[in-house]
């Protein structure tokens, strides 16, 4: 094992957090801002990049956290570590309603992609790296973008996903196509490009969009059913025009008010 082993406890439902337990020594590594809490002797240290082993020195750092800005997210990751001399505990909670799933690497190859902002923790050696899309269809219209993230190693790591979470086992040869907002994440194995929408009538004015994500077995994927750019699409719908009336569209500008930090 190259990375640190770790036991962890979900709670909640639709709201759920991610109990992680680390023995004297270990190390989680998250995202910043996913800290829910934590007990004492549980060290705190922000790291460049994604707290894996797999490069050393300045160059390699530099590297690592380039990866990271390709994908939108920050230079740096906070790391915990267990310092004291038995086990503690520290949770991380998803950022918008949904589910956490977590998953073993070891169990998929060594190797999961998944859409750019869905890495929520993982085991202190897990690489969260970037996986170019081959073709550039898939990056100018794939919704996720060009760039999408990929976990390696052989440790546990935790994915966020909005709504509720479907797990399809695709045979050699199967294809399934979706929104492109409600890929989650897929294994290795499984090939992935972007669909036109067929028809001029149903791209137009069919509210689903002008493309699909067409997935190609075998493999297994990951897929939400309330990808968060979609939450954002009817709260900011909800919301009166120039000042509107106070009913359900300005409770709705109220809650994304108070959500960016706005109470005045």
């Amino acid at each position: 094992m190259n990375n640190h082993e770790i036991d962890f406890k979900l709670y909640g439902d639709d709201m759920q957090f991610v109990e992680v337990e680390l023995d004297p020594g270990e190390t989680v590594v998250a995202e910043a801002g996913g800290l829910m809490m934590m007990e004492e002797n549980i060290e705190m240290e922000t790291i460049f990049g994604d707290g894996s082993e797999q490069r050393s020195g300045m160059v390699g750092k530099l590297f690592s956290a380039g990866k990271r800005v390709l994908t939108g997210e920050s230079l740096f990751m906070t790391a915990f570590t267990n310092q004291g001399t038995d086990q503690k505990r520290v949770s991380f909670a998803s950022p918008y309603p949904g589910k956490i799933i977590p998953m073993d690497l070891s169990e998929w190859n060594g190797k999961i992609i998944c859409q750019k902002d869905a890495f929520l923790a993982a085991a202190k050696g897990v690489s969260v790296g970037i996986e170019l899309q081959r073709k550039l269809g898939t990056g100018f219209f794939g919704g996720e973008g060009f760039i999408m993230q990929k976990l390696e190693g052989d440790g546990m790591a935790f994915v966020h996903a909005g709504g509720t979470i479907h797990r399809k086992e695709l045979q050699p040869g199967e294809t399934l196509r979706l929104d492109t907002g409600c890929l989650v994440a897929l294994t290795q194995e499984v090939q992935y490009d972007i669909e036109f929408v067929k028809g001029v009538k149903t791209a137009l004015f069919g509210g689903e969009g002008l493309f699909f994500v067409t997935l190609k077995g075998p493999g297994t994927v990951w897929v939400q059913s309330l990808p968060f750019s979609r939450l954002a699409s009817r709260v900011f719908a909800a919301m009166p025009q120039n000042g509107g009336s106070k009913g359900e569209g300005s409770m709705a500008r109220g809650l994304f008010d108070m959500l960016n930090g706005d109470r005045n």
